[in-house]
């Protein structure tokens, strides 16, 4: 009976059930992982006030937020160096987050459970989210302006949130006035520069052309010393406000309320309170931009890279990939030739994707970008323009990447289409272009999108090539703008990938970045499955048009 039932082909068919399964858990598994720690990371956890016994027998306070709890064995509390109680058979610790880093050098501190004496939720904690030294935690003191205290105690809380609320306007228009105008007035003056150097190099240097340069230069000389004008008001006014508040070991700190991006109570916070909270926290992550060396803040720049990215190696990839699809399936002699370059297309799928970016970084960047500084640029000189990674040549090593996967795809789709559409089409007087053109290609629409699906999946989540051919740790500008051309395919970019690689393998700061990890990979998780939503749509919406041709 086993013997039958083995020769039926059933154990296999269980066998192949129960990976699938399998594979399935772990990839639901790893995604909820994700999903918890990415998304409670922005929940406005307690602080906690512990009395807490140090090893001196001295007793001191500790606040901070609880992070984590770990549980050791005695035989490895005891190899590690600690000291177990008697008849202890467990050592259980605290991670505490306990900021002021500008104070005490560290943001996080283990302690023993047992040491803690008593811990509690005092209503008066503040939390105050810094651009710089990370999270400070204590209590509010005071409110200053201009160096004079305008309230204390309990009526200072009130004052510095409508404070903070006005610093953050006024650091807003700051920085449009430093991004947008005084940045447009740079990108201006620096076209200009390079105008005058290329007639210059060219011979066709006059007065009338220096003159009208000079005269052009004089008009945004003079909007800057307008802009800086009102810049000055500007960071009068924002550096005029401060605060006063104690740490835990009692010492007292005062804060420009310009370096404060949010100061909050959690303990005195509800449930709809901390809703609130997290809604902003959220919308800060998606659109503003990283600070703290990227363990802070947004990650507007890394989305709109890896979207923007995207579309291009899909612009760039399918128009190649389809022409060379339709070459091989509707034109090529069906030879050796033919069958050793489809083996070959098969193989550059499997190749490293390290492999294309040292070729991109050799070839794209250094042979063609080189010499197209040299033929369309040479006032630029030696500063590269193409001649340097760009989203440009990411996208072109990413678009060659994924090429074998839109080929092979493509060539399933034309190969699925019946014979006879073809030779109806080549009766009813169509030329084979345009049955191709008219009839084919669009039957073949479905396969191609597959194609591009597969291709995007993998272009989104890639890292390796791109820290060569133009990712960049921190991006000072978006590649596109309000600058003509508007959009600068030579500028560097943000990735998603990269920043989770930065952030988790590169941070001073470890323990800080972690949830920042889990909640990029899960908002890169969903940018993927956007972006494949999107074309799978498109997709399913073709397949149903031509499904009854196909009949």
């Amino acid at each position: 009976m086993i013997k039958l039932w083995i020769k039926s082909g059933s154990p296999w068919v269980w066998l192949n059930a129960a990976a699938v399964s399998t594979c399935l858990i772990m990839v639901i598994a790893v995604l909820g992982l994700i999903a918890v720690r990415g998304a409670a990371h922005f929940w406005p956890s307690n602080v906690a006030q512990f009395s807490y016994q140090e090893a001196s027998g001295s007793v001191q306070t500790i606040i901070g937020e609880h992070v984590d709890t770990s549980i050791t064995s005695a035989a490895m509390a005891k190899s590690t160096g600690h000291k177990m109680a008697a008849g202890e058979d467990t050592l259980v610790q605290y991670l505490v987050k306990t900021g002021n880093r500008d104070v005490t050098g560290t943001d996080f501190r283990w302690i023993v459970a047992r040491d803690v004496k008593n811990m509690d939720f005092p209503a008066n904690l503040i939390v105050i989210e810094r651009r710089e030294w990370g999270n400070f935690y204590g209590q509010l003191l005071a409110v200053k302006e201009n160096g004079n205290v305008v309230a204390n105690g309990e009526k200072a809380f009130p004052i510095v949130q409508e404070k903070i609320a006005s610093v953050l306007a006024i650091v807003d228009q700051i920085r449009h006035l430093e991004k947008k105008e005084i940045g447009a007035i740079n990108y201006n003056l620096e076209r200009l520069r390079l105008k005058e150097k290329k007639l210059k190099l060219e011979n066709l240097w006059s007065i009338g052309a220096e003159q009208g340069i000079a005269e052009e230069r004089k008009g945004y000389e003079a909007e800057y010393k307008q802009y800086q004008l009102q810049l000055s008001e500007l960071y009068q006014k924002v550096r005029r406000d401060s605060l006063v508040a104690k740490t835990d070991t009692g010492n007292e700190v005062e804060i420009s309320l310009a370096k404060v991006v949010r100061l909050y109570q959690p303990n005195n916070m509800n449930v709809f309170n901390k809703m609130g909270f997290y809604g902003g926290k959220v919308i800060e992550f998606l659109m503003d931009d990283p600070r703290e060396a990227n363990t802070e803040g947004g990650i507007f720049p890394a989305i709109f890279g890896t979207v923007m990215m995207v579309i291009l190696m899909s612009i760039i990839v399918t128009p190649f990939g389809v022409i060379a699809a339709v070459y091989m399936r509707e034109y090529a002699k069906q030879g050796f030739l033919t069958r050793l370059i489809r083996i070959a297309v098969n193989n550059l799928a499997g190749v490293p994707s390290i492999v294309y970016g040292v070729f991109g970084l050799g070839f794209f960047v250094y042979i063609l970008g080189g010499n197209i500084d040299q033929l369309f640029y040479p006032e630029v000189a030696p500063a590269p323009v193409y001649g340097t990674p760009g989203l440009l040549w990411a996208s072109i090593t990413l678009a060659l990447l994924t090429l074998p996967v839109v080929i092979v795809s493509t060539e399933e789709g034309l190969s699925r289409i019946p014979s006879s559409i073809r030779e109806g089409s080549l009766a009813l007087g169509a030329t084979k272009l345009e049955t191709l053109w008219l009839t084919v290609l669009p039957m073949a629409s479905p396969a191609m999108m597959t194609g591009l699906i597969l291709a995007v999946a993998r272009a989104a989540g890639e890292v390796a090539p791109l820290m060569l051919v133009g990712v960049v740790k921190l991006a000072p500008t978006l590649p596109l703008d309000g600058n003509f051309p508007f959009l600068h395919l030579d500028r560097k970019f943000m990735h998603l990938g990269f920043h989770i690689y930065d952030v988790g393998f590169q941070s001073p700061n470890v323990e800080a970045a972690r949830p920042l990890v889990y909640a990029t990979a899960l908002l890169l998780v969903v940018v993927i499955l956007g972006l494949n939503l999107a074309a799978i749509v498109i997709r399913n919406r073709l397949r149903e048009k031509y499904r009854a041709l196909e009949g």
